[in-house]
């Protein structure tokens, strides 16, 4: 008996390389099949259920890209850094010093190791340097982190301790924090795993005193923080989020794999902050131990005003924390309470977000407001009262201010400035205000004279405070340019920084039209510091009117560069303000004068 085997014996059927059709092309081979057997009653209609293979050369290109891109690019130095806080908060010289330093060497060891032949290795005890912040409500702890985290460029999470529970129970979970450390960074898990989070009111977790047994959400968050704050892996997905579950599910219908999506802590820097009030009295108890009789030392508690920058991880310890929390938060930074003067300062900052944010609030109604210097005192003597910091700023603003806010964009008035008869009695003055016309003419009167004064101190803000800015950019911080800024930081209530980066930004817009000249008319042109003050000071201030400038600029000189050309001593042209006024006068008297020679 012979073995036979059929047409469809698997021993038959040829393996080939050919590789599988893609979802479309299968489609179209299944719909044009059931078209020829079955007419056009039977369709078929794509479900996008199935799996989409990766092209091999496409998935190696991408990973190259992702190994070659480093998701920051950190050289900051600590004093960059104090410099750039000091712009914005008042005091609390030691606390930026600390976080200035710590958080730069943080980032400059990541960096420095990226670029090392061998990068360092995680070691077995290695503590990294996350930073406890201790200090009053209202002193700019927040703040403070969000600036640096800002300046460099970094993702960056706040959360608030009392809102999370130990894994596993009902509560949020503290591996949320990374989680949404990666949605900052828009998905970026690279760029994510060097990022900064913030935790508040991380005092509120501490042990309650004279409690027994499990307590989840206090020694349990603390056990939960353990490991982000040191290094390990936390998982993108999980069951509670459906954002993540419903991303891996795309993922899968996608490639028909099913990806686990890890985030490493191990760069990532965690900074607490708390006002751990009561703590004052467990530092005096170990300061000054009561001994029984002549040596015994009674201390006075005011007379230890800075009390809290003596605290050590025993007092840490004894007001509820673990001992191995408190080994996790190596940098210990305490801020001061401020006072009135501080309050003052902040107040008179060109970056004071409160003044600011009220005049842009005023500004959209078509009002300008402004502020005698005379009431920053008044208003820092009032939210003083408040015992909130310098949050009590803005609710004491806010309080004398609602009521001209309601009422002025009905009136027409133009121009309102706030001086102590208005904080001591805003009523009153509203009433004044619109009855009578003389007031407003006051006010007007008043406005220009304050607005003169307020240019002339962010004149000078800028002359002491960012001259290393423009150094550092190769730039020449001209009066001009100084009193153009000045004018755009308090008639449109810009940012210091921001109006800054803008000038440079056109400022560089102009030298790219210096090499687009020179290449045009084979010669080195170069725009004075005078032709480049003229060209910012045209409104609209804008890249469109640097282009019309310059391009009406070159059309006039080209012909004259030809002939300049001529003369070879002739290799570099001098555009000056004249020449930018006038560019064919320019242009011709510089021939005139060349071939003259």
């Amino acid at each position: 008996m012979s073995d036979s085997t059929g047409p469809n014996d698997p021993k038959d059927t040829k393996v080939t390389d050919t590789p599988l059709p893609d979802q479309k092309e299968l489609e179209k081979e299944i719909g044009d099949y059931l078209t020829r057997k079955y007419g056009q009653k039977v369709k078929i209609v794509s479900s996008g259920l199935l799996p989409q293979t990766e092209k091999d050369g496409e998935k190696q290109s991408e990973k190259k890209a992702a190994k070659e891109e480093m998701p920051f690019n950190f050289h900051l130095k600590p004093e960059e850094l104090v410099e750039y806080l000091d712009e914005y908060i008042v005091q609390q010289h030691g606390a930026k010093a600390v976080l200035a330093t710590k958080i730069c060497t943080h980032f400059n060891k990541i960096r420095f190791s990226a670029q090392r032949k061998h990068p360092f290795k995680s070691s077995v005890g290695q503590v990294k340097n996350n930073v406890l912040l201790l200090g009053p409500t209202g002193v700019g702890k927040t703040y403070m982190v969000k600036l640096i985290a800002d300046k460099l460029g970094v993702p960056f999470v706040k959360g608030d301790a009392t809102k999370f529970s130990e894994t596993g129970y009902v509560g949020g979970d503290v591996d949320d924090l990374v989680r949404d450390l990666v949605r900052q960074a828009d998905d970026n898990i690279e760029k994510a795993q060097f990022g900064i989070i913030y935790v508040d009111e991380i005092d509120k977790i501490a042990h309650a005193h004279g409690r027994h047994g499990l307590d989840v959400s206090r020694s349990g968050v603390q056990r939960a923080l353990l490991k982000p704050m040191e290094e390990t892996e936390v998982e993108m997905k999980v069951p509670h989020d459906m954002i993540s579950q419903i991303e891996a599910m795309e993922q899968y219908r996608a490639t028909g794999k099913r990806e686990r999506k890890t985030v490493n802590t191990r760069n990532i820097l965690f900074v607490m902050s708390g006002a751990f009030d009561g703590i004052d009295e467990i530092i005096h108890r170990r300061l000054h131990k009561k001994t029984i009789g002549f040596e015994g030392n009674i201390s006075d508690h005011k007379q230890s005003k800075n009390v809290l920058s003596k605290v050590t991880s025993e007092d840490l310890i004894a007001y509820g924390f673990e001992s191995e929390f408190i080994g996790r938060l190596p940098i210990t930074a305490v801020l001061d309470s401020l006072n009135k003067e501080d309050l003052t300062e902040i107040l008179k900052n060109p970056n004071c977000a409160i003044i600011n944010s009220k005049k842009q609030d005023f500004m959209a109604y078509g009002i300008s407001l402004g502020f005698e210097s005379t009431v920053y005192p008044m208003i820092a003597e009032l939210a003083l009262a408040q015992n909130t910091g310098a949050r009590g700023l803005v609710s004491v603003v806010e309080g004398i201010l609602l009521p001209f806010e309601k009422t002025l964009p009905s009136t027409g008035i133009t121009h309102f400035v706030v001086d102590r008869s208005v904080v001591s009695d805003p009523d009153c003055q509203l009433r004044k205000l619109i009855e009578q016309k003389r007031v407003q003419g006051r006010h007007l009167k008043m406005y220009n004279r304050v607005i003169k004064k307020e240019i002339e101190e962010a004149r000078c803000y800028l002359a002491e405070k960012k001259i290393n800015f423009f150094k550092n950019k190769g730039i020449v911080l001209t009066g001009k340019r100084t009193a153009l800024m000045a004018r755009q930081i308090v008639e449109e209530s810009f940012e210091p920084d921001l109006v800054c980066d803008d000038i440079v930004a056109l400022i560089e817009h102009i030298k790219g039209w210096e090499a687009i000249m020179s290449d045009q008319c084979q010669l080195d042109i170069v725009f004075d510091d005078s032709a480049i003050d003229y060209i910012l000071e045209q409104e609209p201030r804008q890249a469109t009117t640097i282009d019309m400038i310059c391009e009406k600029t070159l059309k006039a000189i080209e012909y004259g560069a030809k002939l300049l050309r001529q003369k070879k001593h002739t290799q570099t042209i001098f555009i000056t303000e004249a020449g930018v006024r006038a560019p064919e006068n320019f242009i011709n008297e510089l021939v005139e004068k060349s071939f003259k020679l």
